[in-house]
């Protein structure tokens, strides 16, 4: 059976990338497209290329349309724009991060797209070192693909190669005489082959070099990066005084030191002068939503960008180190989104997906995120690996003169930060009433601290605010509340002192029909959310643990007034213990009133293997207790009248 129809097919892709030993290169692609549809025309009609001004060169030669009815055309050098990211468009300092995109007009079903572009780069913040991973498409959107690595030989660099896509070829450019390599492959798409899941990639490219030795490299080279003004240490010095030198760094200026006196002046303790200096680079300094290396890791000075009020995730650090360091704190940055404890990996820059921070006393560490500006201190996004790589400028004295490791003693890996320092809990109430008419309208309040608070202060942060509604009834459905939402408010997002709260009200016609008899509904409450049980039930010491998550302390309970009259009844509550979670419901009802409760507290983060059976108890008591309903029977209708549907009683005057 054949597969949905692709929009468009890359008959050739190739591509050419070369190297030069100073670190500057030169890629060249050559991509043919088929239009299919109208659906690929549409996704072709502007073609975009991601650029920083500061260190590339985009260049587009050829663009070329083979008409399906005969005849060809070339785009005028007017189709083509160059202009800043949109994201930096606000932003001067970042609008060397560019866009240059071509617009192609005219194109049809039938037509076929030929197009190159050269990219040169040049003095890159981080030369002579440069990375590389590429993987091979599996999907059958590319049906024939070429590959060249042209590299120099001096730099003694040899690709890591996925055994299942060995090079076509490899040799020398100059026979007798190299001074390069060349890897070539050659491929063509293969049906039948399943394309790997993105984190097969991220961890298994097809092919991956860098210059790079080590993850200690790495480390070093990035937090020297991240140091406005660095000056390597004498090496003619001792060991001891090339330290101390490295003491100096981050440079504070006099103006960086004025305002850490002015934010720190009434802070009493250690934690208050964190906050103190959190809270402003975090909510105060605007972030500019780059991703990570978008400026190929070269950062501003402090002083700058304090005057400018905004920044990147890199230059929110760069700041907040400062401003720490002339309060006499210390802060870590660590790297996020790959994880090799076991060092099997290429090392190189290009796996992780964010900049995070680790702070505190000798006693307490905790995650910081400045970048997302609503993050409350000592929270950071989830971090689903185990391990972060350390940024630690004293790895440069590790390094030889010529950036070689020397010494690999220290590892770099630590474990991810595991959650906020915060105790995380959500508490939802729900004041709801259901009418003669069946109608149901609710108001629901959530007070919320912890991963889930994380998630809708940046939701509502980056929402406008007349689209609130939208943010809330996507909540809404998660939780299994149908209807429609209005009249939502929330807390401040940066106001992350306190828990964030969200209300809003919610209606539903005919949630029930009173011709029924009885009227089953479920308890008014949100689904709580738990960790599903492994499929399976594997044992041994290798067995891998049952992921609780985070601790959390999920509190919910709703009050539901029904029509004079009515009467309910209601299901058994539930109570079951144990060492890791506890969990508890209560239902009751009292005249045209009825209540209902449900409290679980996870008390641990994972289990052993040999638990499983254990938990899959506890996780279907919970599933059992959420199905169940409350009976009710409507109000006895008056003497002298027949029973009415919701719809004739809507009408009744």
């Amino acid at each position: 059976m054949e597969g949905p129809q692709l929009p468009f097919q890359i008959q050739l892709l190739e591509t050419h990338i070369r190297f030069e030993a100073n670190g500057d290169s030169r890629k060249e692609v050559h991509t043919i497209v088929k239009i299919i549809n109208i659906l690929g025309a549409r996704q072709f009609s502007r073609v975009a290329f991601d650029y920083n001004r500061a260190f590339q060169q985009i260049d587009i030669p050829l663009i070329r349309i083979s008409h399906a009815n005969g005849g060809t055309s070339e785009l005028l050098p007017s189709a083509v724009t160059d202009a800043p990211n949109p994201a930096v468009e606000k932003f001067p300092a970042y609008q060397d991060v560019r866009v240059k995109s071509v617009r192609i007009l005219g194109l049809q079903e039938g037509d076929t797209l030929e197009y190159r572009v050269i990219t040169s780069t040049a003095h890159h913040p981080l030369a002579p070192d440069f990375w590389l991973e590429h993987t091979f498409d599996r999907s059958g959107q590319v049906l024939e693909e070429h590959y060249e690595l042209d590299l120099p030989i001096s730099l003694h660099i040899k690709p890591a190669i996925n055994p299942d896509t060995p090079a076509t070829s490899v040799d020398a450019e100059v026979a007798g005489s190299p001074s390069r390599m060349k890897y070539s492959w050659a491929r063509q798409y293969a049906p039948g082959t399943s394309p790997p899941s993105d984190s097969e990639t991220a961890l298994n490219p097809d092919i991956t070099l860098s210059t790079f030795r080590h993850w200690l490299v790495v480390s070093a080279k990035l937090a020297v990066a991240l140091t406005p003004g660095f000056v390597p240490p004498d090496p003619q010095k001792s060991h001891r005084d090339q330290y101390t030198e490295l003491q100096k760094f981050p440079l504070i200026t006099e103006k960086v030191l004025a305002k850490a006196v002015e934010l720190t002046k009434s802070a009493n303790t250690q934690s208050e002068t964190t906050r103190a200096i959190y809270d402003f680079v975090s909510g105060k300094i605007t972030a500019v939503d780059l991703p990570l290396g978008a400026s190929g890791f070269a950062v501003r000075p402090a002083e700058e960008i304090l005057t400018s009020g905004y920044a990147t995730q890199e230059d929110k650090f760069v700041l907040f180190e400062s401003l720490a360091k002339a309060a006499s704190l210390s802060v870590v940055p660590v790297l996020t989104g790959f994880c090799d404890y076991e060092a099997k990996a290429t090392p190189r820059p290009s796996v992780f997906t964010h900049l995070d921070m680790v702070g505190g006393g000798p006693d307490i560490k905790f995650g910081m995120d400045p970048s997302l500006e609503v993050a409350p201190l000592g929270m950071v996004t989830p971090v689903k690996e185990k391990c972060v790589l350390s940024l630690n400028r004293a790895n440069f004295l590790r390094l030889g003169t010529k950036g070689e490791l020397i010494d690999s003693s220290l590892g770099v890996w630590t474990p991810a930060p595991t959650g906020s320092k915060l105790h995380a809990s959500q508490k939802v109430t729900v004041n709801a009433s259901i009418g003669l008419d069946g109608k149901l309208a609710a108001k629901v309040k959530y007070t919320l601290r912890g991963e889930n608070e994380l998630t809708l202060r940046v939701a509502f942060h980056q929402t406008p605010k007349d689209k609130w509604n939208d943010v809330a009834n996507l909540l809404a459905l998660s939780d299994g509340f149908r209807g429609q939402v209005t009249s939502v408010t929330v807390s401040d997002p940066k106001s992350t002192t306190d828990p964030f709260t969200v209300e809003y009200e919610i209606t539903q016609p005919k949630f029930v029909d009173w011709t029924k008899k009885p009227v089953r509904i479920p308890a008014l409450l949100p689904q709580i959310g738990v960790p599903d049980p492994p499929s399976r039930s594997p044992s041994g010491p290798d067995a891998p643990k049952i992921e609780l998550g985070t601790p959390l302390d999920v509190d919910t309970h709703v009050t539901l007034h029904l029509p004079a009259g009515t009467t309910v009844e209601a299901p058994a509550g539930t109570s079951v213990t144990r060492d890791y979670a506890t969990f508890s419901s209560t239902y009751s009802a009292k005249l045209n009133t009825l209540s209902a409760t449900r409290h679980v507290n996870f008390l641990a983060r994972e289990l052993p293997a040999d638990r499983a059976a254990d938990y899959n108890a506890f996780f279907r008591t919970i599933q059992n207790d959420q199905t169940q309903r409350f009976t009710l029977f409507a109000p006895p209708t008056p003497a002298g009248e027949s029973p009415k549907s919701p719809e004739k009683q809507k009408s009744s005057p």
